[in-house]
């Protein structure tokens, strides 16, 4: 049984070749190539394919696919968002996901760009090396007393709870299904009240039609002045250009950003000597507040591990007929 992995960096293969040791009967084939219409069709004889978050699983992705004779999409990231969920389940093909690898891995990361945009640790960072030891526009605020607002509370935004709970802040937070777990320690409020209550904003929330474009110019001004943004989740919660409005108001004490509208295009990609001129995101790196990582937040060793099991036991259950809460389509 065959795989496709699309995208595939020297980070994949080092997680997922261990983890082959535990599926003799499957075989990997690792290619640089995205995910696409175009290069959908270099997966003919192949059982599945392996895509990320940056894929294109569109209708004309699945057609080809289907065409091919490939039956089995295996998503190795939480977010399918980028699959046409309906035109799957159309054409008879499987579409699995890892919804719960490693949540502290995201919610750690969540927190450091919390600190480093409070702190202005790349600032401090860079203004040591260039030996200017001064203190101007470095000052932060305590965390501790501070009231963290959480928009989120599956398994990332749990671990972000229980975060902020261990830096003494307390902790709100907003969801449809509540999560009884976090109760002792999580006051549960309506969305605007946490904008209006939090000092510190962090979203882990699916990308839905009911929260994409959550955070607009009019939540912005719901929000206390000097108020944190973090956003780890999916770059179209937030409407940059309505974020760049809000910063400008100077609302914002810092915001930190691992996922962004315009990120397709730069995932993983070395674009340092491309001309960027009509980049919002460049239009965010003016800004001496903002601190922007190239979604790194599942990034580390327990995460990766945890994310190839998960996709070859996915793959395993795919073929056999299993069906399991991996599955998007």
């Amino acid at each position: 049984m065959k795989i496709l992995f699309y995208a595939a960096k020297i980070y994949d293969k080092k997680s997922f070749d261990p983890v082959l040791k535990n599926f003799p009967e499957i075989e990997i084939d690792y290619i640089d190539h995205e995910l696409e219409p175009r290069t959908a069709a270099l997966a003919k004889g192949y059982d599945a394919v392996c895509a990320f978050v940056s894929s294109d699983v569109g209708a004309a992705t699945l057609e080809k696919l289907n065409e091919c004779g490939v039956k089995i999409v295996l998503m190795r990231c939480a977010g399918y968002n980028n699959v046409d969920k309906e035109k799957a389940k159309e054409l008879g093909i499987t579409v699995k996901c890892v919804p719960g690898y490693s949540p502290e891995s995201v919610a750690e990361h969540a927190m450091a760009l919390a600190l480093a945009a409070n702190r202005r640790l790349y600032k401090a960072y860079n203004k040591v090396r260039e030996n200017d030891y001064t203190l101007k526009g470095l000052r932060g605020v305590n965390f501790y007393g501070k009231t963290a607002g959480i928009v989120g509370t599956g398994k990332i935004g749990a671990a972000m709870c229980r975060i902020c709970n261990g830096f003494g802040m307390k902790v709100i937070a907003y969801d449809v299904y509540e999560n009884p777990a976090l109760k002792e320690f999580v006051e549960y409020v309506s969305l605007d009240e946490l904008l209006e209550r939090s000092d510190l904003i962090s979203l882990h929330c699916p990308l839905l039609d009911s929260t994409y474009h959550m955070i607009n110019i009019d939540a912005i001004k719901k929000m206390k002045d000097g108020v944190i943004l973090v956003n780890t989740s999916r770059g179209a919660l937030v409407n940059t250009n309505e974020l760049i409005e809000g910063i400008r108001l100077d609302k914002f004490l810092g915001v930190g950003l691992d996922v962004y509208e315009e990120e397709t295009g730069n995932v993983y990609e070395d674009r340092s000597d491309d001309i960027m001129a009509h980049s919002v995101t460049a239009r965010l790196l003016a800004f001496p507040n903002v601190i922007i990582t190239s979604h790194q937040g599942f990034y580390t060793v327990e995460a990766l591990a945890a994310i190839a099991e998960t996709t070859l036991q996915n793959f395993m259950d795919a073929k056999n007929g299993v069906k399991t809460n991996n599955d998007v389509a």
